[in-house]
């Protein structure tokens, strides 16, 4: 997400860098470019020029452009400005005083309403809540159909109502009183969307509004209709009163302008991101980590989070003893790429790494999943004795190991030398010398990311 704005500026600060001194002149021709980035990136132009604005007045002042280094100078106040126009601070859910909390779940057909709901239940139940979800779409049956099928996969409880319960407000109380009875603290209400704006909608809505005074209104909206998104998140502000937006398909926005509007334009904070389609792909928004992320500074701490909430970290520690040991084989290398694989896309981790130094085109290294399911099913192809001691591999045991796993030999010997890199990799990176051991502290990452002391 963000690529093109994050390539763009990365390109304006790299030019700010090569200037012997920073004068107004050259601040206002990096200023325009960035204008130039904020609107290609489908930033909403009021927001584009509020954002040059503050930023202007800030870097044009005596005491950056006679800086020491200016240019760093100009980085930190366009950083500042992004938090402060992504808002600030993350944006928690509010909860009401007495359980059950009611969120009601809104927007446009098509959005991701139904999906959302389901990986928010999944989201507060990994983190201390007991939700509860229910559809009140009378309208189409198969959205309340999909969600049932949702909260059966997560095996979280979903209210489905009986054949008299035919109204949204029928089936909204009925659901509030289950979850009262079940000791459930969360209710999650997914409406019903249309595919504009009308008044039956509104009205719909903010009847459900009055009976269940929810806690959150969540406004649903799909971040690659960019500024459609914007302006059907105001409008719903504007008429309904929304507490914050989760905005789906981030992951395939290259352009980021919904994200980077979305608060500025509603004045409500921007508080989930859909980042693919399985249920744990919803992330809290964090706009400081955005900023630095869009900036090329990376987002190493929703990494350490993704990490210690999918990696075990006693098989973790047990593989850095067999790296210190140089008892690292080619079993546990498969072990290690399973492990990665379960943090997601390996393109989404790779862009959550700082885009400086040796890492600085990480971002734009394509990872193929094909191959990495050939080299899992190659290791696989191996005996137990192979995979213990790679160094009795030999052109035989290779042609076999191929042929066993649907490849070629000349993928085998790729894949021994991967292997063999990787542990080099590996081992100076658990001595602590890497720019990522470094970076990482003390996280025990799998396939080498970082220290391990």
């Amino acid at each position: 997400m963000f690529e093109n704005l994050s390539d763009k500026l990365q390109r304006v600060f790299k030019n700010l860098r090569g200037e012997g001194k920073l004068s107004a002149e050259n601040m206002e021709s990096a200023l325009r470019e960035i204008r130039v980035a904020l609107l290609e990136a489908d930033v909403h132009f009021r927001v584009a020029k509020q954002f040059i604005e503050a930023v202007k007045e800030k870097a044009m002042g005596a005491e950056v452009l006679t800086a020491l280094s200016p240019a760093q100078q100009v980085v930190k106040i366009v950083r500042d400005e992004m938090v402060k126009m992504l808002g600030q601070h993350q944006a928690k859910l509010r909860t009401a005083n007495e359980p059950p909390s009611v969120m009601m779940i809104v927007g446009l057909q098509g959005s991701g309403k139904t999906t959302s709901t389901a990986k928010l239940a999944r989201w507060l139940s990994k983190n201390g809540h007991s939700p509860m979800m229910v559809s009140v779409d009378v309208y189409r049956p198969a959205a309340r159909k999909q969600l049932s099928v949702l909260a059966r996969d997560l095996k979280l409880p979903v209210y489905d109502g009986t054949p008299e319960e035919t109204k949204p407000a029928e089936l909204a109380r009925s659901a509030r009183k289950e979850a009262t009875q079940t000791g459930r603290d969360v209710l999650l209400v997914d409406t019903a969307g249309r595919l504009h704006i009308d008044d039956e909608l509104m009205t719909e809505l903010s009847e459900l509004k009055e009976l269940l005074n929810p806690t959150e209104i969540l406004f649903v909206a799909d971040a690659m209709t960019g500024q459609d998104a914007v302006k059907s998140a105001d409008e719903f502000n504007k008429r309904l009163g929304i507490t914050g937006t989760i905005l789906t398909k981030m992951d395939g926005d290259a352009r980021g302008g919904a994200a980077l509007s979305i608060r500025a334009v509603t004045g409500q904070p921007l508080k989930f991101v859909g980042v693919g389609e399985k249920p744990d792909a919803l992330e809290p928004f964090h706009p400081d980590r955005v900023a630095q992320r869009i900036l090329g500074m990376g987002d190493v701490l929703s990494l350490i989070e993704k990490v210690e909430e999918t990696i075990d970290q006693k098989q973790a520690e047990e593989m850095q003893r067999k790296l210190l040991d140089d008892d690292f084989t080619l079993g546990d290398f498969r072990d290690q790429i399973r492990q990665l694989r379960k943090l997601g896309p390996l393109e989404s981790l790779l862009g959550m790494m700082p885009q400086i130094g040796p890492m600085k085109d990480l971002k734009n290294m394509k990872v193929d999943e094909k191959e990495i399911t050939h080299l899992v099913a190659i290791i696989d192809s191996m005996t137990p004795r192979e995979r213990a001691n790679h160094m009795i591999i030999n052109g035989a045991r290779r042609r076999r190991i191929a042929k066993g796993s649907g490849t070629t030999v000349q993928e085998v010997n790729t894949l021994l030398k991967q292997y063999s890199q990787a542990r080099k990799m590996m081992k100076s990176f658990t001595g602590g010398g890497g720019f990522l051991g470094k970076r990482l502290g003390k996280l025990k990452l799998p396939m080498g990311f970082g220290p391990q002391q």
